[in-house]
């Protein structure tokens, strides 16, 4: 089968992108309203971008041709909370993605836990396993100057992480206990127990 972009409609191209890019982590990102309105969705379009200075984005698209609250929010209060998805809280976090109205706190609605945060003003989900709190480093529009959906990103300036997942000694998270939840398509997702490791030829090499 072959594809031109041009000829396809933006919806079956979404589809094409969630099928072929897989699977994706979840940032399951917690932000404040500038009236102080808690705000807590989910959102598969999602990366690392940078280790030094630690840095993460993630995409959101409009919904009726306006932010969505999470982006609003952001882009108002320039801070936000990234909270880990694994098997423990997938079920709440897709609770998460009801519809609801800027005047509802998903993460009340789903019965989580607020946990303050250090250095920024949003709290985070208690149950997550791992909360990264981020400063907004800027906004990219996607899809022209307007743009059809933006692209968050965000230094990362602290971690909480869940003590029985941290490897102390060796500085790593236990990706072995951790159980990541990963996004497919439609309404699919993948678990991570299935893991091996590879070697990388050169471990040492600082090049690209």
């Amino acid at each position: 089968m072959f594809f031109d972009v041009a000829e396809l409609s933006s919806r079956d191209a979404y589809r094409l992108v969630i099928g072929s890019v897989v699977p994706r982590p979840i940032a399951w990102v917690s932000t404040l309203s500038a009236e102080g309105v808690g705000n807590l969705a989910p959102f598969s379009f999602f990366a690392a971008v940078s280790g030094a200075p630690p840095t993460i984005c993630f995409s959101s698209s409009f919904r009726a041709g306006s932010p969505k609250d999470t982006l609003r929010n952001v882009v108002e209060t320039r801070e936000f909370v990234v909270n880990v998805v694994n098997e423990d809280v997938v079920e709440a976090m897709n609770a998460t993605s009801e519809e609801v109205g800027p005047e509802i706190d998903e993460l009340a609605l789903a019965k989580l836990t607020p946990a303050p945060s250090r250095l920024v003003r949003p709290p985070g989900v208690a149950e997550a396993p791992i909360r990264m709190e981020c400063r907004l480093d800027q906004v990219v529009n996607i899809g022209g100057a307007e743009g059809t959906s933006k692209l968050a990103i965000g230094e990362i300036v602290a971690w909480h992480i869940r003590d029985d997942l941290f490897d102390a000694e060796r500085m790593r998270i236990r990706i072995d206990l951790l159980n990541p939840v990963g996004r497919l398509a439609g309404d699919w997702y993948s678990r991570s127990r299935d893991q091996f490791e590879l070697v990388r030829p050169n471990p040492n090499y600082q090049g690209r």
